[in-house]
C-alpha cells in the first residue's frame, strides 16, 4: 500500500511534504479550493522543487476553475521540475464551487474537459469548445510536438485520476482516467470498483499508465486519521482539532443540500442540517457586520477543512471519528489491512494545518509506515 499526506495548499507546505517524504510517505495530495487555499499549482511547484521522490497530485482540481489547456500547462510546468512524479486529480467541484454558491459541474462537461486534459498532455490535438467556438489546439511548444523543451514536459507520463462516487462518474472513470480516487475512506469501494472495471473493460482501459493490474484501477482512498498517543481517547481536544474539520465537511454538504445554493456530495440528513442552519444563522448574527441570508454559504465553508468555528465542535461526535482511520498504531494497521483487501491502493490522509500534518507525519510515519 501506498500512503499519502492531503496538504491544505498553503505556501510553505513544501516543508511539510519534505518531511513525508522523508518518512516514508509516497505521495503528497493538494487541496484545490481557490476561496480556501493558496494557489494549489504554486505550493506544488515549490514542493517539486525542494523534493526527489515523493509524487505530487491535485485532490483535487476543479475543471471550470481553469480553462482545460490551462491545467494541462500547469501540470507540464511542474513535470518540468519533477519528472514523472505529477499527478491530475480532477472532481466535478464541492468547495471550489459551493463557495461562491455554484453546485457541481455537470458530468458531461467534466468528461469532456478530463478527455481534453488527458489529450493534451499526451501531445494530442484536442477539440476545444467556446461557445459557439470550436477550435483545435494542443501544447505547442513541447519536446514531442516542436522539438522545445524549455517549457513542458510531457514525455514522462502524467497521471490522470479522477473523483467520483456516484455511477455516472464510476463510469467515466473507467473510461477515461488512470485511476480512481474515492471519498468516504475507502467505504464505497466494494460498491463501486466493479462499475469502474466494468466499463475500463468495454473501452479497453487496463490502467497500466498509473500501475493498474488488468481493469483494476489504481484506488486512492481520501480519509482522516490521527494515532491516538499515550491517554487519548477518541474524545480528546487534539484529536477533535485535527480531525473534526474534516468531518464537518460533511455537515456542510448536508446543509448545501437543504439550503445552499450549491449542491452537495450525496450526503442527506434533514434533521442534521435544520440543526447547522439554526447555528450558522446564529453564528452570522454574532459577527460585526452580520451576514445577509444570500450569502449564509459563505459563513457555513468558514474554516471548511482548516478549523472548527466557535461552537461547531458539537457536530463532532465520537461516532464519527471512529469511522476514520483514528486510533492506535495497532487499530489503524488493522483498518488499513481491510482497505488493501478491498483493493486500495493508496490511503490519503486529510491533514488540517501545518501542526496536524507534522503530527501525521510524525506519528503515522513512525507508528504505522515503519511497520508495515
Amino acid at each position: 500500500m501506498d500512503y499519502g499526506i492531503g496538504i491544505p495548499s498553503y505556501i510553505e507546505s513544501w516543508k511539510e511534504v519534505v518531511a513525508a517524504e522523508e518518512a516514508g510517505f509516497t505521495h503528497a495530495w493538494f487541496y484545490d479550493s481557490q476561496l480556501i487555499y493558496s494557489d494549489v499549482w504554486a505550493t506544488m511547484a515549490l514542493a517539486a522543487h525542494n523534493t526527489s521522490r515523493i509524487k505530487l497530485g491535485t485532490l483535487v482540481a476543479i475543471p471550470s476553475n481553469r480553462l482545460s489547456p490551462v491545467t494541462a500547462a500547469a501540470a507540464a510546468s511542474i513535470n518540468k521540475i519533477a519528472p514523472g512524479r505529477v499527478i491530475i486529480g480532477l472532481g466535478t467541484g464541492y468547495t471550489g464551487r459551493n463557495t461562491m454558491g455554484l453546485p457541481a459541474l455537470k458530468m458531461n462537461e467534466f468528461a469532456e474537459y478530463c478527455s481534453q486534459v488527458k489529450g493534451l498532455l499526451a501531445g494530442e490535438d484536442v477539440l476545444f469548445r467556446e461557445g459557439e467556438h470550436e477550435r483545435w489546439i494542443r501544447l505547442i511548444h513541447s519536446k514531442s510536438n516542436s522539438g522545445q523543451s524549455d517549457f513542458f514536459n510531457i514525455e514522462d507520463p502524467i497521471d490522470i485520476m479522477l473523483a467520483a462516487n456516484g455511477p455516472r462518474g464510476q463510469r467515466i472513470v473507467g473510461e477515461i482516467s488512470d485511476g480512481w480516487i474515492t471519498t468516504g475512506g475507502g467505504a464505497g469501494v466494494p460498491r463501486g470498483l466493479p462499475k469502474v472495471m466494468e466499463a475500463a473493460e468495454v473501452v479497453g482501459n487496463t490502467f497500466d499508465h498509473a500501475g493498474g493490474q488488468g481493469f483494476k484501477p489504481y484506488v486512492v482512498a481520501l480519509t482522516s486519521a490521527c494515532i491516538l498517543r499515550e491517554g487519548e481517547s477518541l474524545s480528546s481536544d487534539r484529536v477533535i482539532r485535527n480531525v473534526g474539520p474534516t468531518l464537518t465537511a460533511g455537515v456542510h454538504a448536508m446543509w448545501e443540500k437543504s439550503y445552499g445554493p450549491g449542491s452537495n456530495l450525496g450526503m442527506d440528513n434533514p434533521d442534521l442540517a435544520g440543526e447547522y442552519n439554526q447555528y450558522i444563522k446564529e453564528y452570522g448574527a454574532k459577527r460585526s457586520n452580520p451576514t445577509p441570508d444570500d450569502r449564509r454559504y459563505l459563513d457555513v465553508h468558514e474554516g471548511h477543512f482548516v478549523y472548527l468555528k466557535p461552537g461547531e465542535e458539537r457536530f463532532v461526535s465520537s461516532e464519527m471519528v471512529a469511522r476514520t482511520l483514528t486510533g492506535t498504531p495497532t487499530e489503524v494497521n488493522e483498518r488499513l489491512d481491510q482497505l488493501e483487501s478491498i483493493g486500495v491502493n493508496n490511503v490519503a490522509l486529510s491533514a488540517v494545518d501545518r501542526e496536524s500534518a507534522k503530527d501525521l507525519i510524525h506519528d503515522f510515519g513512525g507508528g504505522v509506515i515503519r511497520r508495515r
